[in-house]
C-alpha cells in the first residue's frame, strides 16, 4: 500500500508519537478489507507505539477501524481506506491520539474541551475531494480533545448503498446525531460556531478590543495573502480578516500555471500562503465575514454576528464564488445532484449520467475528469463554440462517452424523490426545447465577485466588480482593492498575487502621505 518514500516520511512523523495507540479494525471478505489490513499492518511496523487489534464482533461498517490512545476513549473511526487526500487526516489522527499537540490556538482548544452534551458526527467523503480533509481533521481533533465528541469518516465510494439510502450526492456531507449538519468545506471555527451557541457572537465582540490597524485586509486568498506580506514587510500594523484563509484556491484541484511551480493543488498552495503570512507580524482573524464598510479617516469594517474593526487603510480582497445558472430547480437540488466541484463530488456519480454546464477551461476540464468516472457526460455551452484551450477541446472530443451541445441555454433542473433526474435546455439556434435524463449536473460557468456587502459604498461595475485604477485605488480614499473581486481582467492566482502586492504598496504610500501633514504640524 505504501511506497518506500511514503513509509520513510510516515516513519519520521510517527517519531512524534509519545503515547501508545491502538487501532481496532473490523474487516469483511471484500477486497477493500484486505487493502485496509495491509495498510494498517504496514503502519504498525513503522512504530513500536502502535498496535493493531482485529475485532470479530464489531458490527460497525466494514472495513473500518478506530484510532484510540490506549486507556482512553477517543471517538475517531475511519470507515474505508484513508488514502488520497485523506491520508493526511489519518496521519494527524495518529499524531494527536499519540500525544502530539495540535497547532490549533489555545483558546479554540479550550472551547472544544468545554463542549457539553453528546455529539455523534458522521462525515461522508470521497478520496478525491480536496474539501473533505479539513472537515474530517477538524472533527477528529474535537474527538481527541473531548470524549463527548465521536466522529466517523465514511468513504462514499466504498459504502455506496448507505450513500444512496441517505440521498447524499455531494461531499463532504456531515451528519450530527442523525440529522444533516452541513455540506461543503467547513473550518473548525465554523463547526464550533454551529455547535457552541453564542460562540460566534462572543468572538465577534472580542474584535472591538483590538487596536486600529494601519492596513486591514479583508479576504485571505492569494490577493489578501500577498497584500498582508507586503504590508507587514513595511513594518506597519497589519491585520487579515477572512471567512476562510485560502479563499477559492482551497476549491481548486490542479494548478499547473503558477509560474516556477510545475504543478500543485489548491489546498497545498493555500497552506503555503498561510505559512508565509505567519512568518510576519500579521494578525490573522479567520472565520469572520465582513458585512459593511464605513468609510472615514479611520475606516470601519463591521463583522457578521456583531463587532467591528478599524483601520487607517483597508484593502478589499474578498475574491469570487461560483456563478449559478439561476434556473428553476438549481437551488432546490443543490447537493442532491447539482454540484460545483467535479473533483469532490465526481466519485459519487460513478457509472451515472451527468451534465457539465460551461465550455471554458473549467467546464471542459471537468468534463474530461468526469468522463473517466461516470457513464456519460453531456456538456452544454451557451455560445456557438467551446472557449477552452485547443488542447483541452481535442482531448474532450476524443472521449467516446461525451456529447457536446453548443448554443444550448439551460432552462430548468428537474428532479424527483429529492434527487436530480434531468435537465431541460433550449437550442438557441432552433428555439426547440430538449430534456436530458441524468443524475448529476456540474455547473462551471465562471465566477461572481463577493461584493454584495459593498453596494452603495464603493463604485461597482455592472458585473459587481470593484472599480479600481492601475494603483488599486477605489473611489473611496484609503480604501483599496485587489484580486478577483475587482475589474482587473483575467482572474488568475498569479495576477491576484501581483494585484495584492500592488495594493499594499499603494496603501503604504497613502499612509505616508496622509501622516505627513500631521507630522509637519508637530515639528
Amino acid at each position: 500500500m505504501l511506497d518506500a518514500n511514503l513509509k520513510q516520511q510516515l516513519t519520521a512523523y510517527l517519531q512524534h508519537v509519545t503515547q501508545p495507540i491502538e487501532l481496532t479494525a473490523s474487516f469483511d471478505d471484500r477486497p477493500a478489507s484486505a487493502e485496509l489490513r495491509e495498510l494498517l499492518s504496514e503502519i504498525v511496523e513503522l512504530s513500536d507505539k502502535i498496535t493493531l487489534i482485529e475485532s470479530e464482533d464489531d458490527t460497525e461498517r466494514k472495513p473500518s477501524f478506530r484510532v484510540n490512545r490506549k486507556g482512553a476513549d477517543m471517538g475517531i473511526r475511519f470507515a474505508g481506506i484513508p488514502m488520497g487526500h485523506e491520508f493526511t487526516s489519518l496521519v494527524l489522527a495518529l499524531l494527536q491520539a499519540g500525544g502530539h499537540p495540535s497547532k490549533t490556538d489555545a483558546e479554540t482548544i479550550e472551547q472544544i474541551k468545554g463542549l457539553q452534551g453528546s455529539f455523534e458526527f458522521i462525515t461522508y467523503i470521497s478520496l478525491s475531494c480536496q474539501n473533505c480533509p479539513d472537515v474530517v481533521q477538524a472533527l477528529n481533533l474535537m474527538a481527541v480533545l473531548n470524549p463527548n465528541v465521536r466522529h466517523t469518516m465514511v468513504d462514499g465510494a466504498l459504502f455506496q448503498e448507505e450513500v444512496e439510502a441517505q440521498k447524499i450526492m455531494a461531499v463532504p456531507t456531515v451528519y450530527l446525531n442523525g440529522q444533516e449538519f452541513g455540506q461543503g468545506r467547513m473550518t473548525l471555527k465554523e463547526i464550533l460556531n454551529k455547535v457552541d451557541s453564542g460562540a460566534q457572537a462572543k468572538a465577534a465582540a472580542r474584535l472591538a478590543d483590538k487596536d486600529p490597524y494601519d492596513v486591514l485586509i479583508v479576504g485571505g486568498g492569494p490577493a489578501g495573502a500577498a497584500a498582508a506580506i507586503y504590508a507587514a514587510r513595511k513594518g506597519v500594523r497589519t491585520g487579515v480578516l477572512s471567512e476562510r484563509f485560502g479563499g477559492q484556491v482551497m476549491d481548486t484541484m490542479a494548478i499547473e500555471n503558477f509560474i516556477s511551480v510545475k504543478e500543485t493543488e489548491g489546498p497545498k498552495l493555500a497552506a503555503a500562503l498561510e505559512e508565509h503570512v505567519k512568518q510576519y507580524d500579521v494578525d490573522i482573524m479567520d472565520g469572520f465575514r465582513a458585512e459593511a464598510l464605513v468609510p472615514g479617516d479611520m475606516a470601519e469594517i463591521k463583522v457578521a454576528g456583531g463587532g467591528s474593526l478599524k483601520a487607517k487603510s483597508v484593502i478589499i480582497a474578498t475574491g469570487a464564488r461560483w456563478r449559478e445558472m439561476n434556473v428553476p430547480g438549481e437551488r432546490e437540488y443543490r447537493g442532491k445532484g447539482v454540484a460545483y466541484c467535479p473533483h469532490c463530488d465526481g466519485p459519487l456519480f460513478k457509472g451515472k449520467r451527468v451534465a457539465v454546464i460551461g465550455g471554458g477551461n473549467s467546464g471542459v476540464e471537468a468534463a474530461i475528469d468526469l468522463a473517466g468516472i461516470v457513464g456519460h457526460v453531456t456538456l452544454l455551452e451557451f455560445a456557438d463554440a467551446l472557449r477552452a484551450d485547443a488542447v483541452l477541446q481535442a482531448k474532450l472530443k476524443s472521449m467516446p462517452n461525451v456529447t457536446i451541445h453548443t448554443m444550448a441555454q439551460s432552462t430548468e433542473v428537474t428532479g424527483a424523490d429529492g434527487k436530480v433526474n434531468g435537465l431541460t435546455y433550449t437550442d438557441r439556434t432552433t428555439g426547440q426545447s430538449h430534456h436530458v435524463e441524468l443524475e448529476g449536473i456540474f455547473v462551471q460557468i465562471g465566477l461572481l465577485p463577493n461584493t454584495d456587502w459593498l453596494k452603495g459604498t464603493v463604485d461597482l461595475s455592472k458585473f459587481g466588480e470593484i472599480e479600481i485604477n492601475p494603483r488599486c485605488e477605489t473611489n473611496v480614499p484609503g480604501v483599496f482593492a485587489a484580486g478577483d473581486a475587482t475589474t482587473v481582467p483575467y482572474k488568475q492566482i498569479v495576477i491576484a498575487m501581483g494585484e495584492g502586492s500592488k495594493a499594499a504598496l499603494t496603501a503604504f504610500d497613502h499612509l505616508i502621505r496622509s501622516s505627513a501633514p500631521a507630522e509637519a504640524a508637530t515639528a
